[in-house]
């Protein structure tokens, strides 16, 4: 015993401090346990988690980096994803008040004359029934035990319920759900609202739709069946609870398609509930079909990685910079087969001049002013498109094309060429939106396998906002409802939603944006704008070049001139064309 503690405190001293230096040790022998007993363990629960997906999953990190806060929950965490962080556990006094209150209700006589049933029963039967299942629905490895599991999603699912529960008594006047009311308890009145004004209760619906902080819905289910006198009362109630908060987290006023009941039973979580109602399920197609929709959901590339542009992006910029590239070769191919003559000495540092670094000559003061433009567009390449090419708001209107609101969801985003009319659907703004949104295309991200259509959606709104005055023509039109501080702060939230973890194409959206760049293409004031664009404003670079070029060439002669004696050569000339005369 004396030799195995010197060996322990010896050899292997330095190996368990720096164990224990870590954030995190990591128990090899609880590890090992764990991984024997999973093994060993042969039951028909075995099979529970066969047909289950992964539903929660971590924010892929090109999202996360952008804006991490709209991710990591700010004031409780649901889930064992964030329940250890120090700065959320005073909320953990709520969550245990709440349990209690569940443990009270199911102590007392169980409806349909059922026994009482306390909540460490419950939780016991979580462990040994469900913790597979539970474990099935998230993407991480859970370092956690079987019971420690089980009592975190009691007093995480006791508390998520409690906060339900006034959106169910909303949604039901009739029968048992509006005794639901008298269950809030005065601990919790500055929390939760009935009316939603209160800033705690906006700070929680932000935390409760997040991706990392999910809790299987099943489970919250399992929690209400002892409470009510039936499996499908439960059910029932569990629905309303979620139909009342789905109309209040859904951006889209969704009028003419939102369920007046939403199934519970064919949704993981909360989010992808939300995520299902605004882009519903595709219908089964053939193999045939699939093959042509993954062909189509890549959008176009080049040979070197850069995604084509639509025709309706060519402002004339582009194009100016390709006829001063060709002529700039023209006159290159020309002046650098002069060997011999006085022009010979003019080309070497003219040479110089093509083969200098203009990015770092770009910078000095003399130079950045009149050449700066023309030599970046010359001697660079144009940037990666990572947005829709399509006009923006103003350009539209002013073009005469329309912009009209609709109370649909993502589906009825389309183009009538008739009337010359975008339809969009009309969406609510607030300070939670941004939130929800942004963890919707993050669940698209890591869970759809198919086109990312609400992804394709933000693309586009991002498209069509430049600027505040944008926002404000939306508005106008009933397209936004604006309830933040001002248009800016829409302006920079749809600008801000432009990063994508991968590039795809939505037949629906896109038929709609090519529909409306073909009209927009075909207006005479916009043929008239590029036209003066591409030939009158755009040559402008040309003639700036022309004189840069020569500026440098006559510089480059009054040097030659200063070492040489150039008056000998004009004088002949002169001399020479005297005795012509």
């Amino acid at each position: 015993m004396a030799a195995s503690d010197q060996e322990s405190n010896g050899s292997g001293s330095g190996s368990g401090r720096r164990r224990s230096s870590t954030p995190l040790a990591f128990d090899e022998v609880r590890w090992v346990v764990q991984i024997r007993e999973s093994l060993q363990e042969v039951d028909a629960d075995d099979e529970d988690d066969t047909g289950i997906p992964v539903s929660i999953f971590n924010v892929p990190k090109q999202l996360q980096v952008h804006k991490p806060e709209a991710y990591v929950p700010q004031l409780i965490a649901l889930g064992p994803y964030h329940h250890w962080r120090p700065e959320l556990y005073e909320m953990e006094r709520y969550k245990l008040a709440s349990a209690r209150r569940l443990q009270r209700r199911l102590c007392s006589t169980t409806p349909g004359g059922r026994g009482p049933l306390k909540l460490d029963a419950l939780v016991a039967q979580f462990a040994a029934r469900l913790e597979r299942k539970i474990r099935a629905h998230y993407h991480r490895y859970l370092d956690l035990s079987g019971e420690t599991l089980s009592w975190m999603m009691a007093v995480d699912g006791a508390f998520l319920l409690e906060f339900l529960q006034i959106y169910a008594a909303a949604e039901d006047g009739d029968g048992p759900v509006p005794a639901l009311r008298k269950r809030v308890s005065s601990r919790m009145a500055h929390l939760v609202d009935f009316a939603g004004r209160k800033s705690a209760h906006g700070l929680i619906l932000r935390d409760m739709v997040m991706l990392e902080n999910q809790i299987p819905l099943f489970l919250l289910r399992r929690i209400l069946e002892p409470q009510c006198a039936s499996a499908d009362e439960a059910a029932a109630l569990l629905a309303a609870m979620v139909t009342g908060v789905m109309k209040e987290l859904c951006p889209f006023k969704m009028m003419d398609t939102f369920p007046a009941a939403v199934d519970v039973s064919k949704h993981a979580h909360l989010l992808e509930l939300l995520y299902y109602l605004l882009v519903p399920k595709p219908a089964e197609s053939t193999p045939h079909e699939h093959e042509h929709d993954e062909g189509y959901d890549i959008e176009e590339q080049s040979p070197d990685g850069e995604e084509k542009k639509s025709p309706s992006s060519g402002s004339g910029g582009g194009s100016g910079a390709e006829h001063v590239q060709q002529l700039f070769a023209a006159l290159w191919a020309m002046a650098s087969k002069l060997t011999r003559g006085p022009l010979h000495y003019i080309m070497k540092p003219i040479a110089f001049a093509v083969k200098a670094p203009w990015k770092m000559l770009a910078v000095v003061p003399g130079v950045s002013g009149g050449i700066k433009h023309p030599v970046e567009s010359l001697f660079s390449t144009p940037p990666l498109i990572e947005e829709i090419m399509v006009p923006s708001v103003t350009e539209l209107i002013n073009a005469g094309i329309q912009i009209a609101a609709t109370t649909g969801d993502i589906a009825t985003i389309t183009f009538d060429a008739k009337t010359s009319t975008l339809h969009l659907p009309a969406v609510t703004l607030d300070g939670s939106t941004e939130v929800t949104i942004r963890n919707l295309v993050a669940y698209e991200s890591a869970a759809a396998t198919g086109p990312l259509v609400l992804t394709r959606y933000t693309e586009l709104m991002n498209g069509i906002i430049d600027a505040d005055e944008d926002v404000s023509l939306l508005r106008a039109r009933g397209v936004v409802l604006n309830r933040m501080k001002s248009d800016g702060d829409v302006t920079r939230l749809w600008n801000g939603m432009s990063r994508s973890v991968r590039l795809t194409r939505v037949a629906a959206i896109d038929k709609a944006v090519e529909e409306m760049n073909k009209c927009y293409d075909g207006r005479w004031r916009v043929k008239a704008k590029r036209f003066m664009r591409r030939y009158v404003f755009g040559s402008w670079q040309l003639l700036t070049f022309l004189a840069a070029i020569l500026m440098l060439l006559l510089t480059t002669l009054q040097a030659f001139c200063s070492v040489y004696t150039c008056s000998r050569w004009f004088g002949a000339v002169t001399v020479t064309a005297a005795a012509a005369d």
